[in-house]
Order: structure tokens, then C-alpha cells, then sequence
């Protein structure tokens, strides 16, 4: 009979244990709201403030195409000195400067970042 009692305690604490290890999670998902319902951002949240000095893709900046600036930086990366940008079609970015070996020009896709096409 002893070895029954120790059994069935032994039982009851592994069912204890077990239920109240499912019942802290599911009373952590429980949301009690006061007052209004959750909304979303306020009206201009995702607006850039006023006076930032680069404005965000849609606020009057074309998200597409390679900037000059950084195709001349890039340029001088790749050695060039006093690089300028001299054309610029749909396709590619067309900056010319002076290497160690003279006047050189180097090509870049006219795509965000700006990669290299010839050299």
C-alpha cells in the first residue's frame, strides 16, 4: 500500500508540474486594453523631420540610379585624380580623371551603388 501512496504522489506532482509549466505561457498572452483599442503610428510618423538634410527615397530623391558624387568617390578609390563625372546615360555612369599613366576614364552602371563596368 506504501509503495502505491509514493506512486500515485509521484504522479500527481509530475501532473502539477506539468499543467502549471502550460499555464505561464498562456497567461503571458493575455492582453487586457483600457480605454481605446490599439491604433497604428500617428498621422506623419514616417515622415522625415523637418530640415533633415537627405531627404528619403519618395520625399523628392529617386531611389534608382548611381549617384555622381559617389561614382567620383569611388573613382578616386580606384586611383583617379581630379575625377569628374562627364556623362551620364540610362545605362552607365561615365567619369574621367588622371591616373599615373595620364588622362584615363572609367565606366559605372547607372544603378544603386554604382558598380564598375570597364576601367
Amino acid at each position: 500500500m506504501m509503495q502505491f501512496l509514493a506512486k500515485a504522489g509521484l504522479a500527481v506532482m509530475l501532473t502539477a508540474g506539468t499543467l502549471a509549466g502550460t499555464v505561464a505561457p498562456a497567461a503571458a498572452q493575455l492582453n487586457i486594453i483600457i480605454g481605446e483599442p490599439d491604433r497604428g503610428p500617428p498621422p506623419g510618423y514616417d515622415r522625415p523631420p523637418p530640415g533633415y538634410d537627405r531627404p528619403l527615397p519618395g520625399y523628392g530623391r529617386p531611389s534608382r540610379g548611381c549617384n555622381p558624387q559617389l561614382a567620383e568617390n569611388l573613382a578616386r578609390d580606384y586611383g583617379f585624380r581630379r575625377a569628374r563625372v562627364v556623362d551620364i546615360t540610362p545605362r552607365r555612369v561615365i567619369v574621367q580623371g588622371w591616373t599615373r599613366r595620364g588622362p584615363d576614364e572609367m565606366s559605372f552602371g547607372n544603378v544603386r551603388g554604382c558598380p564598375a563596368l570597364r576601367r
